[in-house]
């Protein structure tokens, strides 16, 4: 079984400027690294908050570096520089709101604040792209919620095939 590639993307001002330390994207890698069970290949960026080096960044992962799952971290707020779900709908064929509906469930058990999260994902080719928040404690919270969908949503769009194992299960119908 080959490698499949994964983006991981950091989308803040302050740490794309070198201001401070990208903390979201490793989160995710240390994430991933704990749960996914076949191999796979990081494709790590840490961009700025614009919708067009946003959008350019999803739209080279998924076409170029071919990632079957692209994870972004940050831009999801109601902050005006907060503009990843809107990058993310520019690229997208479909939008996929349960994954966000979900992620917001899990998040207000934690914070009241978590309504003001906008996180969504969304299917480009057969890449499905995941905003999560930009807080790294809820990056765990979130993935653990939407972990178990992603290998079959990667399945039905004919992006590589993840296994998830470390404490957590995906769902895949008898037979898929």
């Amino acid at each position: 079984m080959s490698a499949v590639r994964i983006g991981i993307v950091t989308v803040s001002d302050r740490a794309s400027a070198g201001v401070y330390e990208d903390k979201g994207g490793p989160a995710i890698r240390e994430f991933l690294t704990a749960h996914l069970t076949s191999p796979w290949e990081a494709v790590g960026r840490v961009i700025s908050d614009d919708v067009s080096t946003i959008a350019r960044t999803l739209r080279d992962l998924a076409d170029l570096e071919h990632c079957c799952l692209i994870v972004t971290t940050g831009g999801t707020g109601p902050a005006p520089r907060d503009v990843t779900p809107e990058a993310t709908e520019q690229v997208c064929d479909k939008m996929m709101p349960g994954f966000g509906e979900l992620m917001r469930a899990v998040s207000l058990k934690v914070v009241p604040t978590a309504i003001l999260s906008r996180q969504t994902a969304g299917i480009r080719s057969s890449s499905l792209i995941v905003n999560l928040p930009g807080k790294p404690s809820s990056i765990a919270d979130c993935l653990t919620a939407v972990l178990p969908a992603i290998p079959y949503c990667v399945d039905l769009i004919g992006g590589g095939r993840l296994e998830v194992g470390g404490g957590l299960s995906a769902f895949r119908p008898k037979g898929a």
